[in-house]
């Protein structure tokens, strides 16, 4: 258990909170590329507490600035994009992206008054399919070069859902192993060669295993956890017998994305980004090691799920995400539908909007949860001691960060520790783009055979 104290201080991201802080120093995804296509590229934008406007002016320039106009507060977002800049549709006034006022056309003729005006404005970057806004002080850090950034377009897919939580309660589900045998139970296993696109419905590496089996049949999985440059990196086994062991690598990217193997081909890098203290938005992109990725058929997937233009779930608390006692009976565990994130979404949100974390007892299939708690603690007082946090990379450093290595499949027993690395390494050497070897695993890694 923990004080009330204690949960505030990592849950709560306003610009003077400690987190908030924290969270300030780091890219945040800011809206998907697609949101601003279109005839009209304006979308409001809450991030970090913090009301926003995002726009893309006529010279192809990206501008996030304050929603309201500086002028009298009239709402930024139902202004009209011209004259390279949004203006606002009150009384005229012009802003570039920069927040820089550059017209007062209700003033005198010859009125310097625009001069002096500015809106607090944040520079974007387009990354990965995402908007990535920095809304700290002084310069933005570097990107690290891992997978889902070092990848071609063409290799990448992203998307994004709301779900009315805290952040971390958001997170905390991607560094908890062991939730999968039993939120994510199916009672029938699927055709594994239908499994484009959906998670935990592949087969496991090296088998033809479906990954449902092995969660459902063997629920009491052994966690590692290992501290790394970027957060921690999570081991799970499940041992099927004294010859083989189901080995799953996922990892905690510091401070608030999880990267996870979707299937033999893909990878999930998952951002769980505070919309404010109350609610936040899931951004995943998926990277595909082999073919590019079909991403008209992933985007349709998911828009069967969730609602444009706020990416809100048709499955939620309004309607018991869609609960069916028959189903729950019969065909999954939580007879919601068979769409895993909404499982996700159920867990998280039924905490209420902040998880009351003095009341929570946890077991030993908590560790990673309670080292991340720690090491999100330790990072917070760093920057209040004024140091930078974890991964808050310069340009020189951007390249001390790849991958990391991901892999869910079936390896032996005895020696499941170079298994999952050779795995890895076979998957990103094969790849059709330079996916990086992480330094750490090359050096570990100077044969293929189990993998082969």
């Amino acid at each position: 258990m923990m004080s009330q104290e204690q949960n505030d201080l990592i849950t709560r991201i306003g610009p003077k909170e400690p987190c908030g802080r924290l969270m300030r120093m780091y890219w945040q995804p800011a809206a998907l590329v697609d949101e601003l296509q279109g005839p009209r590229a304006v979308r409001p934008v809450k991030l970090l507490g913090e009301d926003l406007v995002l726009f893309h002016d006529e010279s192809g320039r990206y501008g996030l600035i304050d929603r309201h106009c500086a002028h009298r507060g009239a709402d930024l977002a139902f202004g009209r994009l011209e004259n390279a800049g949004l203006r606002c549709a009150f009384h005229g006034w012009l802003f570039d992206v920069t927040g820089q006022c550059l017209e007062t056309p209700a003033e005198p003729m010859g009125s310097k008054l625009c001069q002096g005006i500015k809106q607090r404005c944040y520079p974007v970057v387009e990354k990965s399919g995402i908007l990535w806004a920095y809304l700290g002080e002084g310069s933005p850090p570097a990107f690290p070069e891992i997978d889902c950034f070092v990848a071609p377009d063409s290799h990448v897919f992203a998307f994004k859902g709301h779900w009315a939580c805290n952040w971390l309660q958001a997170l905390e589900v991607g560094v908890d192993p062991s939730h999968a045998s039993y939120l994510h139970r199916f009672f029938e296993d699927e055709d594994t060669s239908n499994a484009y696109g959906r998670q935990f419905r592949g087969a496991s590496a090296s088998s033809d295993m479906p990954m449902t089996k092995i969660m459902r049949e063997h629920d009491r999985p052994i966690i590692n956890v290992e501290h790394t440059e970027y957060g921690m990196r999570l081991v799970t086994l499940r041992e099927i017998d004294d010859e083989r062991t189901h080995v799953r690598v996922t990892n905690q990217l510091f401070p608030h994305a999880f990267v996870i193997p979707m299937n033999q081909e893909m990878t999930i890098t998952q951002y769980h980004v505070p919309i404010d203290d109350e609610n936040c938005y899931w951004y995943s992109i998926f990277t595909s090691f082999t073919t590019p990725v079909d991403k008209k058929t992933m985007r349709e997937q998911r828009l069967a799920t969730y609602e444009l233009p706020d990416y809100k779930s048709r499955r939620n608390k309004a309607n018991d995400y869609g609960f069916d006692p028959h189903e729950q009976a019969t065909a999954t565990y939580t007879g919601m539908g068979m769409d895993i994130n909404v499982h996700d979404q159920w867990a998280v949100e039924s905490m209420g909007p902040i998880q009351d974390r003095t009341k929570e007892h946890l077991g030993q299939a908590d560790k990673a949860i309670v080292q991340y708690r720690r090491m999100l603690r330790e990072e917070i007082e760093k920057v209040a001691a004024g140091e930078k946090p974890i991964l808050c990379l310069d340009d020189a450093h951007a390249r001390s960060i790849q991958g990391p290595g991901t892999m869910d499949g079936i390896g032996p027993t005895q020696g499941w520790e170079m298994y999952w690395m050779e795995v890895d390494v076979k998957r990103r050497r094969g790849a059709p783009w330079a996916a990086p070897v992480p330094s750490e695993i090359a050096d570990k890694v100077r044969h293929l055979s189990a993998a082969e």
